[in-house]
């Protein structure tokens, strides 16, 4: 599975970065991406709210989860994950009955 991961650094986490370097840190996600039955498919810096944009598979939502709750009680990095679909996936989806009534009808 595929997954947009979203990361801000705390102070704390700016300053790592600084002196270990970008190339570092994505090569310390590689690394832990790898042990985890994963990869790394894209790595950016950015500017504004969010300083890493990341595409990254993983076997299952489980190992996502573990990854982004380590990371994030590490203090230093805010992480969002957000589960990627392809176009067949959301294709699949768009085939599925679902008996849904909105609030109040």
């Amino acid at each position: 599975m595929r997954y947009l991961i979203k990361a801000s650094y705390t102070t704390e986490g700016l300053r790592g970065v600084m002196k270990e370097g970008g190339t570092g840190r994505r090569a310390a996600l590689q690394q832990v991406a790898k042990e985890l039955g994963g990869s790394i498919e894209s790595f950016y810096f950015a500017f504004g709210d969010t300083d890493v944009y990341v595409i990254a598979e993983f076997p299952d939502n489980k190992t996502a989860a573990a990854l982004a709750m380590t990371v994030g009680a590490s203090g230093s990095v805010g992480v969002e994950t957000s589960v990627l679909l392809t176009p067949e996936e959301v294709d699949d989806a768009a085939q599925i009955s679902v008996n849904y009534r909105p609030p109040g009808k």
